[in-house]
């Protein structure tokens, strides 16, 4: 069983490394012993949201009923043939990773099969299945050596889970609207449309998010610190961009952050978590 749970860590890393080259580069920030798991949740999640958005032609519903069949077998039984799901089930067991995060983050993958516009309620609650419930799963991992630090840093994970959620709401409006006919803004509908003045209501809300979940991250484990922050100031530039965008420009072009600003932002990250010693 060791090569077969080897493998399937090596499969989980791949799918993370070919699907988000950002997100691989804040786990490379990891001390070892957190790469693994972090992959094995990163994959899990990745399937799920491929089915609801890029399985065009197939049964989607059936293809995600069935996935969440095989996730909760493969841990009810401790093994699958699906790789990703197999290092993911390790991980929940090995981490003691709630069901109810793993159930919450399969309805909001659901809810994308038949909405394409949300009330706030039904917003906020997407938004913690999607988002807010991935930053949790990450945080066992990340305080399985102190498990008294989870209720203490839950709310920041679950924020900056949150934040970073609604920086990419608003960096892929374009493909969401032209390829999925979807936007994620609340209390949108056919007779509101998306404009400056609701963008500028969700950026209110992100800002309130990373500012109250940065002193989280700085209470993060020294392994883990470097990587979560480095995405942080990622999706904070991401988002200073975006701000300086109408919604007619979203709509044309998607915000990116260029590889070797990408890199400098790594190198401030390290500057200040190793030598200023940020705390």
């Amino acid at each position: 069983m060791n090569l077969y749970d080897s493998v399937s860590y090596k499969m989980s890393k791949q799918l993370t490394q070919s699907y988000s080259t950002s997100f691989s580069f804040g786990i490379k920030a990891f001390t070892p012993e957190y790469r693994d798991p972090i992959y094995a949740i990163y994959g899990f999640v990745r399937i799920a949201d491929e089915i609801v958005d890029t399985f065009h032609g197939f049964d989607k519903k059936d293809l995600l009923d069935k996935f969440r069949r095989d996730t909760y077998d493969a841990i009810d039984n401790g093994i699958s043939t699906n790789p990703v799901l197999h290092s993911f089930q390790k991980v929940v067991k090995d981490y003691g990773i709630n069901r109810e995060y793993i159930g919450a983050f399969l309805d909001s993958m659901e809810m994308d099969l038949s909405n394409s516009t949300y009330k706030r309620e039904k917003y906020d609650n997407y938004i913690y299945g999607s988002a807010e419930v991935v930053g949790l799963m990450c945080l066992k991992v990340f305080v399985k050596e102190d498990p008294s630090k989870f209720d203490q840093l839950k709310e920041a994970a679950r924020l900056l889970g949150s934040a970073f959620q609604k920086v990419n709401f608003l960096r892929d409006i374009k493909s969401d609207l032209e390829e999925r006919g979807r936007i994620y803004l609340p209390n949108l509908n056919a007779e509101i449309e998306i404009n400056d003045d609701n963008k500028k209501l969700l950026e209110n809300e992100i800002e309130r998010e990373f500012h109250e979940a940065l002193a989280g991250i700085m209470k993060l484990p020294i392994g883990v610190k470097l990587g979560v922050y480095s995405a942080f100031l990622y999706y904070q530039r991401l988002f200073a961009k975006i701000r300086k965008c109408s919604v007619s420009k979203l709509k044309k072009d998607r915000v990116r952050i260029s590889n070797v600003h990408k890199f400098f932002l790594f190198v401030k990250s390290l500057l200040e978590v190793k030598v200023l010693k940020l705390t």
